[in-house]
């Protein structure tokens, strides 16, 4: 059975991404590379026979839209709550089968790093990427059991604290397994990291 792929991302416009990257090299560029990010990684990993990837967008408004970033993806919209109450949705409402979600700021993943996610799932009930500051860049479950009451709720969000807080909300029964960690580029350090390994890649 296939593994639902579900890419959570915001509209790229001015202003509304990447708040943290904007105060230390601007909006614009901010803006640009969430917009070109996005673009890459739907590039890389649509298309793919393990599995079936849709993005998840913010405004819900967009989910009638064909955005040039999300060519040939289709596009669900992520509904009304905080980050927990949409991302236990796209779980609950997916086709049957495994479902992994992703953020759409990670320049580094790659359709190897969701085929490992996707064995791990063989293997348990749940899987994490977790990332260094805490949180996570990936989840997936295998749902065969019935979804957890609570899930994702009451989790501190944009905290060091966010994966603790999403792991007990699986509660004590489920089986938990790590892939492998990879980070986002959430501020200017991190940007100037990953833009001179980029330019490293293209020497």
């Amino acid at each position: 059975m296939r593994t639902h792929v579900f890419l959570f991302a915001k509209e790229p416009r001015l202003g509304r991404v990447k708040s943290r990257l904007a105060n230390d090299i601007g909006s614009l560029n901010a803006l640009s590379f969430y917009r070109n990010n996005l673009s890459r990684v739907i590039r890389r990993l649509k298309g793919n026979p393990r599995f079936s990837l849709t993005v998840a967008v913010s405004p819900d408004r967009m989910a009638g839209c064909r955005p040039t970033w999300a060519h040939g993806v289709p596009l669900i919209a992520q509904g009304r709550g905080d980050l927990g109450q949409r991302m236990a949705r796209a779980f609950r409402n997916a086709p049957p089968g495994p479902v992994i979600i992703i953020g759409s700021d990670i320049p580094y993943i790659r359709p190897s790093d969701l085929r490992r996610a996707a064995t791990i799932l063989g293997q348990s009930d749940a899987v994490f990427g977790p990332s260094g500051d805490g949180g996570y860049w990936l989840v997936g479950l295998k749902r065969l059991k019935p979804q957890p009451f609570g899930l994702f709720s009451n989790v501190r969000w944009s905290s060091p604290y966010a994966l603790h807080d999403s792991v007990a909300t699986l509660g004590g029964t489920t089986t938990v397994r790590w892939t492998d960690q990879l980070d986002d580029v959430d501020d200017g350090a991190s940007y100037h990291c990953w833009k001179q390994g980029a330019i490293n890649d293209r020497q």
